[in-house]
């Protein structure tokens, strides 16, 4: 059972930061792959110090976090998904994202159907544990991705894609540099995953970090099975034209949204 790291055990707080380090409230299965990366403080003794809002959306926001062990220099910045309580949320892509996925529980799938209270919460559950499920499955696979660092509740705790004082990589929509080296490698990663039967569902120059001239793929709660999911194939069609319409009004002039499709859906064994 997932843990909510805001109830009444982290209202005090440790000695220097916000609340305790969350790693201990997650089970092994809650954590990111091993080995866990150098960086990563996982210390018991380690604290949660808020930074700010990185981002705000819809479903969830996304905190700066700095976790370290006071009196030491072992600390990390991690980016913290938090998906919102009912009454403030709007899972507005939910439905179509969620066909190819079954939830055992019907009378959860009832409430998530009806949007209730219940089904809204359940609903935040899923897409958190749905993005980290994803983030583990596509770091292992040695994709571009965020390291997935633990998930405790509706909370998705990620490696922060960003410089060591706190700045966030740039969106790939604000990057001019190296177009044509960013474009090939975000072409490969595609590929990659579609040879895993994937699309990220809903990729654009928004959802891509750029760090040390390198892209990051974030964003990943809809992540679509496009072996199951009816409509799967569309799916890696709007990746492809998304992100490749982009690129080609850069003036990268390999970017061809109608290739990059055929070519994720060969890939994906659905053409």
């Amino acid at each position: 059972m997932l843990h909510d790291p805001f109830d009444d055990d982290f209202h005090s707080s440790p000695p220097a930061g916000d609340r305790w380090s969350t790693w201990d409230r997650s089970t092994p299965t809650e954590r990111g792959p091993q080995p866990h990366p150098d960086w990563l403080v996982t210390e018991l003794a380690a604290v949660d110090t808020e930074l700010g809002v990185l981002k705000t959306g819809k479903e969830a926001d996304v905190h700066l976090i700095s976790r370290g062990v006071p009196d030491t220099d072992r600390v990390c910045l991690l980016a913290a998904k938090r998906y919102r309580a009912a009454q403030h949320r709007l899972f507005h892509r939910d439905a179509g994202y969620r066909e190819g996925r079954r939830t055992r529980d019907t009378r959860t799938a009832r409430a998530m159907a009806r949007k209730s209270a219940y089904g809204r919460d359940a609903a935040a559950s899923e897409w958190a544990g749905a993005e980290f499920v994803a983030l583990c499955r596509l770091w292992e696979l040695g994709l571009p991705v965020p390291y997935p660092v633990q998930i405790v509740g509706t909370e998705v705790l990620q490696e922060f894609i960003g410089t060591s004082d706190g700045h966030a990589a740039p969106r790939l929509a604000n990057v001019r540099d190296d177009l044509p080296g960013l474009w090939e490698q975000l072409v490969d990663a595609l590929v990659l995953l579609a040879r895993e039967g994937l699309a990220h569902g809903d990729l654009s120059p928004y959802n891509i970090l750029v760090r040390d001239g390198r892209p990051v793929i974030i964003d990943l709660p809809q992540i679509v099975d496009v072996i199951s999911h009816p409509a799967g194939p569309g799916f890696l069609d709007r990746d492809a034209r998304n992100v490749a319409t982009w690129f080609a009004a850069k003036g990268v002039e390999a970017a061809d949204p109608d290739a990059l499709s055929v070519t994720l859906r060969l890939e994906s064994g659905r053409i």
